[in-house]
């Protein structure tokens, strides 16, 4: 058994990338192709109490936090869940806690199992891009049919039981043109916590051309830039947008707690319906596996040499260009994933979202900076 050596999060894939829906940006669908097509996705018991239980010994946090994600979790219904909190009672020790985590589109949330979630102090994570007419553009079935009601329903079910709930809304080149109605709507539905996501999607077989689904990194900048401006003047305390959180967290010398905006990277790795450990969620690929929960445990493979490189190279590949930005410390050149255009100068590797970040962390570096004054000026008292 070994323990990792830093605090870790993994994305837990219980039925792979298999998905009751069809968004049109969605990149973890095209993952169910690393695996036979007659296979079955979903997480047998036998891999589910061996992650479960290798989790648990491989965690020295107090808090041992578990993370459900998909595809589309719910899919796997409310007996699954149960199955999951009864093997985690089974092996937590008498000094931790648990905490569980699940990400869904919302759209199979029933009575029972919103019930199931708030009794065992689940969050939830729920996908809505914005009002019906701006959510219905790309989040749909995939016979092509609108699901913002049905989300809705599932959100409204969630509050009704008192669930945390978190928003996740996927910003892409067409909601990113409605920040304040985005943003607008969130409030009206008495959102509190909200995650903005761009969608910065790959044309096939490119390395740097992105599909007219993606957001431009100008528009990503004025989207956060116009809902900022809206949440200092109205909503300070009472929304946590994760974003604006996340550029706070430079006013108290804290570690960012989003791994995008770390200096560097791999502790949330991904582990696949079958038990297969993949270095990240944007990383799922053949040449990111590094083996497989059956036959190494999850504290080894957590502490494997090639996951440890794959979080540095952030750091050691980041352009000199990132490196004396003013907002560096904000940023850190944001995803590897995004990393794909070169710099003024000519260097590869600058964030293809760089000028959008650089306006946003630009435009709320006053803010940041008041906060920080006002807590030094607290702290000398």
């Amino acid at each position: 058994m070994t323990k990792a050596s830093r605090a870790f999060q993994v994305f837990v894939k219980p039925i792979g990338a298999i998905c009751n829906l069809g968004c049109q940006y969605c990149y973890y669908l095209e993952k169910k192709d690393l695996y036979p097509s007659d296979e079955d996705f979903r997480m047998s018991y036998e891999i589910l109490e061996k992650y479960i239980k290798q989790h648990i010994e491989a965690c020295s946090e107090d808090v041992i936090s578990f993370s459900w994600h998909g595809g589309e979790p719910t899919m796997l219904g409310l007996e699954y869940f149960k199955k999951i909190v009864e093997l985690q009672r089974k092996y937590l020790p008498k000094n931790k806690r648990i905490f569980n985590g699940v990400q869904t589109n919302g759209t199979l949330l029933n009575e029972e199992l919103c019930q199931f979630f708030s009794k065992e102090g689940f969050a939830v994570g729920i996908s809505i891009d914005g009002p019906s007419e701006i959510h219905n553009k790309h989040r749909l079935t995939k016979d092509h049919k609108p699901t913002h009601e049905l989300t809705m329903n599932g959100y409204r079910i969630l509050q009704k039981y008192g669930v945390h709930i978190d928003v996740l809304c996927a910003v892409n080149s067409y909601n990113v043109h409605f920040p304040l109605q985005v943003y607008r709507f969130f409030k009206d539905i008495g959102a509190q916590y909200l995650t903005f996501m761009p969608v910065v999607d790959l044309l096939p077989n490119s390395v740097n051309v992105v599909s007219s689904l993606s957001v431009s990194a100008e528009d990503w900048g004025v989207f956060l830039c116009t809902i900022f401006d809206e949440w200092v003047s109205k909503d300070v305390g009472s929304i946590k947008v994760q974003i604006f959180e996340e550029a706070l967290r430079t006013a108290f010398n804290q570690e960012h707690s989003l791994c995008i905006f770390r200096p560097v990277c791999g502790d949330i790795p991904v582990i696949e319906h079958n038990g297969d450990f993949y270095s990240c969620d944007h990383y799922v690929k053949p040449e990111y596996l590094l083996g497989n929960i059956e036959t190494t445990h999850l504290g080894k493979l957590l502490e494997n040499p090639k996951q440890k490189e794959f979080g540095r190279a952030k750091l050691e590949t980041l352009p000199s260009y990132c490196r004396e930005c003013d907002v560096r410390n904000m940023c850190n050149g944001e995803c590897p994933k995004n990393r794909f255009i070169t710099t003024p100068d000519g260097e590869k590797g600058l964030n293809y979202l760089c000028v959008g970040y650089q306006q946003f962390f630009n435009h709320c570096r006053p803010f940041v900076s008041e906060v920080a004054d006002l807590w030094r000026q607290q702290n000398k008292k």
